[in-house]
This record gives C-alpha cells, structure tokens and sequence, in this order.
C-alpha cells in the first residue's frame, strides 16, 4: 500500500472512532467517562497529524501518528483493566461510594444539581464481551501499525 493510503487508513480510522464516540454520546445517550474522554484526544491529535502528513514528506509525522494510537490503545488497556477491575481508576470516577467522610454538613445538605459523574468502571455497552474501552484498544493498536507502515514507506521514498 503507499504512503497515503495507509495515512488515509489510520487518520481515517481515528476520525471513525471519534464519529462513533460522538454517536454513542448523542444518538446512544452514554455520556462518556473521564477515562472515554482522555482516549478520544490522542485520536484527535492523529486526525490533525494524518492531514499534515498528506502534506509533508517525511517519516516524522507517521512516527508522531503511531504514537497517538499507540496512547489512545494503552489507555484503553487502562480503561479495561480498570472495568474489569485488574487495577485501580482515577479516584474522580471510581470507587465503591465510601466517600461521603470527606463531606461537610453543608455539602451534603446543598441541593443545586451537580453534573453526574459518568463512573470509569463501569461498563456502559460491550459487544462480544468486548467494552468500547476494548475495541478501542485493539482499533488503535491496528491504526499504530498501519502508521508504522506509513512510516516505513515514507523511508522508501
């Protein structure tokens, strides 16, 4: 495959997850977690990065790009492991609701509506046994190789 092909195939798959991302949020109603939320960021870096590197030649760019996938994949290797309970999550979307000791009086008798925090270790939908954070992981790990190839295209070059 060239260069842009594979660039088109990885950048192209970020822009998908995103769109996929979005739709659950929107069309789906499954708001997203702090941990779904840091895993679209390296997706959206790849995207920008995709579109420079159809402009300028060069491995550079492709080798920034494996590095998006290859973030947004182990985060979603943290995310699962935290879903499946291998290890512990942030502390700002886990836990077992023991938490109220931190609180005052006033704290728990003020009523105005805070944000539902949206839990990181829970799972909200699986396919397969799968979570997104999964499918996230195994699809960014894909897109890291086809940048990879990308990369060592530009070298032929």
């Amino acid at each position: 495959m060239s260069r842009t092909t594979l660039i088109l195939l990885a950048a192209g798959g970020s822009a998908a997850m995103l769109a996929g991302a979005f739709g659950f949020q929107y069309i789906g109603g499954l708001p997203p977690c702090e941990l779904c939320l840091w895993q679209r960021w390296p997706h959206a870096a790849a995207i920008v990065i995709g579109a420079l590197a159809l402009m300028v030649r060069g491995v550079v760019l492709p080798l920034l790009g494996a590095a998006a996938a290859l973030t947004t994949g182990a985060l979603g290797v943290y995310h699962t492991g935290v879903e499946r309970k291998w290890w512990p999550g942030p502390t700002s979307c886990t836990g077992s609701g023991d938490g109220l000791s931190g609180l005052s009086g006033s704290d728990l008798l003020n009523f105005d509506a805070a944000p539902k925090v949206v839990m990181c270790d829970q799972v909200a939908w699986q396919m397969l046994g799968l979570s997104m954070a999964s499918w996230n992981a195994l699809a960014a790990f894909a897109f890291a190789l086809l940048w990879v190839l990308a990369a060592r295209a530009s070298l032929r070059h």
